[in-house]
């Protein structure tokens, strides 16, 4: 009778010693995802597969990664596309006003920054976030202000912003 070893699975050992992975999702100062790392065994085994950042360069599993980034890029691709429409639609809107109280030489008595744009386009149903705004400083007198956005994935637009004083109520 022939008794079979017990077959553990053994960490594959890379040319300086160190265990070799694959990484799930890009780590810093490490790698991309789906590229083959040598780390220290107890930074792969204590942090890297715990959190489900690596895991073990089996067959299986190379598999499974590539199914993994083709959705990943079709949903980027997606989302660049949405993207591109929503610039389009930035671009062709005639712009936003903003109310905000000033004095008699338009000089306003606050500041309007990124969170007002934010809202007066959400608002008129664009969907932008205050961290999309670049502002190279609050504005602080009333007037006509082109602002640039940047949606993401280096897109960027203009759009007008009207920034009059508050009517006085009677």
């Amino acid at each position: 009778m022939v008794m079979k070893k017990k077959q553990r699975r053994q960490m594959l050992k890379g040319k300086h010693g160190g265990m070799q992975l694959v990484l799930t999702e890009d780590v810093a100062n490490l790698g991309k995802q789906g590229d083959v790392v040598e780390v220290k065994p107890g930074y792969g085994r204590n942090y890297l597969v715990p959190r489900g950042k690596a895991t073990t360069p089996t067959p299986h599993n190379l598999r499974l990664l590539d199914r993994f980034k083709i959705r990943v890029r079709q949903a980027l691709d997606a989302r660049i596309a949405d993207l591109k429409a929503l610039s389009a639609q930035l671009a062709n809107m005639p712009g936003i006003a903003i109310e905000a109280n000033a004095n008699d030489e338009g000089h306003l008595y606050g500041s309007v920054g990124a969170p007002e744009i934010a809202k007066g386009l959400v608002a008129k149903g664009m969907p932008i976030d205050a961290e999309m705004i670049r502002l190279e400083g609050p504005i602080k007198e009333t007037g006509v202000y082109a602002v640039k956005l940047n949606l993401g994935h280096e897109i960027e637009t203009e759009v007008k912003v009207a920034v009059i004083k508050t009517q006085e109520k009677k």
